[in-house]
């Protein structure tokens, strides 16, 4: 499963053109977007590609409207119980709605910024009855560079456990998988625990991850029931624009630290890489 919009439309097609390549076994890749952008998504789709708008995944009462802030270009999200929420909030919450509506066992999410670089059957991610967990142990501190310590304390009040201690164990990842039926027992938990819809228990703040949600939820809730927890990051992923120089130079650099284990790279479209050198450098790795 993708959550993507128009900016990264581009991105995403060489994501799906990489998926087609390389990704085996028996898959359905589905495009999680908004209403507005169906019509241009359905290009990419084929006998294993669907759309899927968010007004069949979401609540009718979160809604789009312009950002009166961005002239026009950007769109935020309403509804009658919390704040105004932009794209990258709404993705998270159409991942999490989608197990909601689908019959396959598990849901891999794949974001639009990733590239396939080996070959993958995805039923590997299941070993005796229990699917592979990314899960980095002791990897959050105080001195993250990023909201960790905001989102474990949402998942704290959401999930009625915690506090959390540090180091806490970090569960984000551009490609990783779920259980189906772990996501509906999570979104049920919460709507039993609240007493209210997940999305509005969800987004009484902006401060949340549903990577971190979903990993929290099947280790201190679940207690790890049927998940496999593994440190190895599936995608080799560029997180910060001070990590590697900016070129198809300092591309070719990030390219080689790709670990054996990792089946594809992640170039998070804010670190301010060019998507033709991205293709460039993807396309003399496989030479």
């Amino acid at each position: 499963m993708t959550a993507s919009y128009a900016n990264d439309f581009e991105r995403c097609r060489l994501m799906c053109e990489s998926m087609d390549r390389r990704l085996q076994g028996d898959w359905v890749h589905y495009l999680l977007v908004a209403d507005f952008d169906v019509t241009l998504f359905r290009q990419l789709e084929g006998s294993r590609r669907q759309v899927v708008s968010e007004r069949d995944l979401l609540p009718w009462w979160l809604r789009p409207v312009t950002d009166p802030l961005s002239g026009g270009r950007r769109k935020i999200w309403l509804s009658p119980f919390g704040l105004p929420l932009r794209g990258w909030h709404v993705q998270q919450l159409r991942r999490l709605a989608l197990a909601r509506h689908i019959d396959e066992p598990a849901m891999f999410a794949v974001d639009s910024d990733v590239v396939f670089l080996r070959d993958f059957d995805p039923a590997a991610l299941w070993q005796d009855g229990r699917l592979t967990l990314y899960r980095k142990d002791a990897a959050i501190d105080a001195n993250m560079r990023s909201n960790h310590l905001a989102w474990l304390a949402h998942s704290d009040r959401l999930l009625g456990i915690g506090p959390y201690a540090l180091p806490a164990n970090d569960y984000i990842n551009t490609l990783i998988a779920w259980r189906s039926d772990t996501c509906r027992k999570l979104v049920e938990h919460i709507e039993a625990l609240h007493g209210r819809n997940w999305v509005r228990a969800i987004t009484k703040t902006r401060a949340f991850s549903e990577c971190t949600i979903y990993g929290r939820f099947v280790d201190e809730v679940l207690g790890g029931e049927g998940h496999m927890p593994s440190p190895d990051a599936l995608c080799h992923v560029l997180w910060f624009d001070d990590s590697y120089r900016q070129g198809i130079a300092g591309l070719r650099d990030f390219l080689k630290d790709m670990a054996p284990h990792q089946i594809g790279i992640g170039v998070q479209s804010f670190v301010g890489h060019d998507l033709d050198d991205i293709r460039k450098a993807v396309v003399e790795l496989a030479a």
